[in-house]
């Protein structure tokens, strides 16, 4: 039987060596089944931006939005951890800012966690959630909300210098109090020794190589979802997006050929009798074409 995910049973597992599983999910239905499926840990990401809101890039998400899909997804999950995005300037304005929309995330959800972006310069607001009850997960390498700093999607990490920054940023977010940390987009060596280095903070990989502690994806691109493009780092486990379309062509054919809905899609017993059903077909029939004409 499948117990409850915590911040302590998802610790025990790094400190044991097994994996830690964690995909995106930003609605009730396909919650249950990411629950049911046993995998630990699921990401309210505000890439719901992208992916539910059809926008170029995380940034336009608001918090209101963050808490609709947010609570949705909460009620879905039985066992999986919860963790809410903080969505772009709902935390960088200010430490009491950060702490006030992290108590709303948690409050108004029911989530069980919430994840920031950046390294170094936000550990006084992750420090502050921490104490406030909170339990975060950080941030590092490519962080989409910093998407026009970066000039766009891109590997962070590269180069000695890079390679230090992103460290540095990871063990500082750690002494600020963080229990977990996505690494995106970070060379695999580096996010090896970060995994290392961090023995009392979980590392989540998204493009950051097979060492990290655990893994994480966007549910909609490791099902084919998305459309032609794939991420480097995304392995597509199932081909949903092909299925789904031709249900939905099976579907429109159906309806248009009139062979759906048949008499096992249909209420056919009537409490009324045929001799007042055409009653009413000669009384309503009359009306219908004056109104026609």
């Amino acid at each position: 039987m499948a117990k409850k995910n915590t911040v302590a049973t998802l610790l025990a597992m790094k400190a044991n060596g097994e994996k830690i599983s964690q995909l995106t999910c930003y609605d009730y239905s396909t919650a249950r089944l990411v629950d049911a499926a046993g995998v630990n840990s699921v990401l309210v990401g505000d890439s719901l931006g992208m992916t539910m809101q059809g926008y170029e890039t995380t940034l336009p998400v608001t918090m209101e939005e963050m808490i609709v899909y947010g609570r949705s997804v909460a009620r879905g999950c039985r066992d999986a951890f919860v963790i809410m995005d903080m969505p772009f300037m709902s935390y960088q304005r200010s430490v009491e800012q950060a702490v006030e929309n992290a108590g709303r995330l948690i409050k108004e959800t029911n989530a069980n966690a919430v994840k920031l972006e950046g390294g170094a310069a936000v550990t006084a607001q992750i420090r502050a959630i921490v104490d406030a009850g909170i339990p975060v997960c950080a941030h590092i390498g490519m962080t989409p909300q910093s998407v026009n700093a970066f000039g766009g999607f891109k590997v962070q990490g590269k180069g000695e210098e890079n390679a230090r920054r992103v460290l540095e940023d990871a063990l500082a977010v750690q002494r600020a109090g963080a229990f977990m940390c996505v690494l995106e987009c970070v060379p695999p060596k580096l996010a090896g020794l970060i995994t290392k280095k961090a023995e009392h903070m979980i590392t989540i990989g998204i493009g950051g190589g097979a060492d990290c502690d655990g893994q994480v994806l966007v549910y909609q691109d490791m099902l084919g979802m998305s459309g032609e493009f794939v991420p480097k780092f995304v392995r597509r486990f199932a081909e949903v997006g092909d299925i789904m379309t031709q249900a939905f062509r099976d579907y429109d054919a159906a309806v248009k050929d009139g062979t759906f809905p048949t008499a096992a899609q249909s209420y056919v017993k009537s409490d009324c009798a045929d001799e007042f059903l055409q009653t009413l077909d000669a009384e309503y029939g009359t009306e219908a074409a004056e109104c026609r004409n």
